[in-house]
């Protein structure tokens, strides 16, 4: 059997396993590797190479960081501070987090502003008595992440492939904030969707009992040794200095963390076995797992089989829009199992080339590949940001139900907005 299809055939039974959760998220993920790897369709060294992946480092070593925050006690008084000024009203809370998210997502790496906001969220999360729950905010605070993706022409690879296909081929290149034509109304509707249907999307849907953080809540202050305010201090500081390399990218960002981390253990903030039990695992190796399924599908040519047989149904009278249109369909689809990154270097050579065979302007068609590249929120695979809200608890079918609502009403925003953006 050609390889190709057996790659379609293990990412069905994946999906179905994902969906029914009959066996554990995580085993599911090691499963569809080894399948992929015993089949033929990739090499046994590439199925887990994602392992070795910059950004499962990152992932790791942020969790380590926001731990030891919590560890030393400086979450629990943050998210007091953060309280104070916001309140408990979980509609509010939702709001400044999308309204922080975002424009940090714009310059920084999406993934990078999911592990900066996540622990803070979840620092007011523990002091709240009850009144915000992860559930109802730590997928947003992903959805956010990913969607500021859209905003710059640095805040996400999709578009700094564009811009390189586009400068290498002769062709009109993008601005710095042509994206963001697309980025501010995703924004927008993210906002409206969050604290509306969302939300209530949200309270009916995710049926889970949520794990409440042990924070004690006491009427007087508590009372710290000198050893513990400066762990405690530790731990605020190698936060900053975090976001701050992130900003300046000083190393690669799995380097930044990993070296965060190191430094909360090397100093007490938290102990190296702690470290190791509360890592969040599942999120770890979902991830790890992702390149393995989505290398199947790009070395099978089944991605490429997929996109292309789907353009040779449209025949030679396609309009611009409709060419778009089914682009950014499939790129959506392909987005939520494969890494942005492998979607666009995928179909962007498909799209610009089919733009100059029909003579159709090149930089619009790579502008509505590289803004759908960037808009998958219907599977925990489809973007590290939305991985890494796993640590809210929820089951994969809780992202089908609302992160694949809204995937829904993004991709059919940015489709309705090509003629107003593109030049068509």
């Amino acid at each position: 059997m050609d390889s190709s299809i057996i790659a379609l055939i293990i990412i069905g039974v994946m999906m179905i396993l994902f969906i029914s959760e009959y066996i554990p998220l995580a085993t599911t993920s090691i499963l569809a590797c080894l399948a992929m790897a015993i089949f033929g369709v990739i090499p046994f060294t590439t199925a887990f190479a994602g392992f070795g992946s910059d950004i499962v480092f990152l992932m790791a070593g942020m969790i380590t960081v926001g731990n030891a925050l919590f560890e030393t006690g400086a979450a629990p008084l943050m998210g007091k501070k953060i309280i104070s000024l916001v309140g408990t009203n979980e509609k509010i809370f939702i709001l400044v987090l999308i309204l922080v998210a975002i424009p940090m997502s714009a310059f920084l790496s999406n993934t990078a502003t999911a592990a900066i906001m996540l622990p803070l969220a979840a620092s007011s999360i523990g002091v709240s008595g009850g009144k915000l729950t992860k559930k109802n905010t730590y997928m947003i605070v992903g959805m956010a992440a990913v969607t500021g993706g859209g905003l710059t022409l640095v805040s996400s690879p999709p578009q700094l492939i564009a811009q390189n296909l586009l400068t290498e081929g002769g062709h009109e290149t993008m601005g710095f904030f042509d994206i963001g034509m697309f980025g501010l109304p995703l924004f927008a509707l993210l906002i409206v969707y969050a604290l509306t249907i969302g939300y209530r999307l949200q309270k009916r849907a995710f049926d889970f009992e949520e794990e409440i953080a042990d924070v004690p809540v006491a009427e007087e202050a508590p009372v710290y040794t000198t050893t513990q305010k400066v762990r405690m201090g530790i731990s605020v500081i190698v936060l900053v200095l975090c976001v701050v390399a992130f900003v300046r990218e000083m190393w690669s960002p799995g380097v930044i963390a990993m070296l965060g981390a190191a430094v909360c253990i090397a100093t007490g903030c938290i102990k190296q076995k702690m470290a190791f039990e509360k890592m969040d695992w599942t999120t770890v190796i979902i991830f790890g797992c992702s390149f393995g399924f989505a290398a199947g599908l790009e070395q099978s040519g089944a991605g490429v089989m997929m996109a292309n047989a789907t353009i040779a149904l449209l025949g030679d009278a396609v309009t611009p829009w409709l060419l778009c249109a089914v682009l950014a369909l499939i790129a959506v689809l392909l987005t939520n199992f494969m890494s942005s990154t492998a979607t666009a270097a995928l179909l962007l050579p498909i799209g610009i080339f089919s733009a100059v065979e029909l003579g159709y302007d090149v930089r619009s068609v790579a502008m509505a590949v590289a803004i759908a590249s960037s808009i998958g929120y219907a599977t925990p695979m489809a973007t590290p940001p939305m991985t890494m809200t796993l640590a809210g608890g929820y089951r994969f079918k809780d992202y089908i139900k609302m992160g694949g609502l809204y995937n829904i009403l993004a991709y059919i925003l940015v489709v309705l907005l090509f003629p107003l953006v593109l030049n068509f």
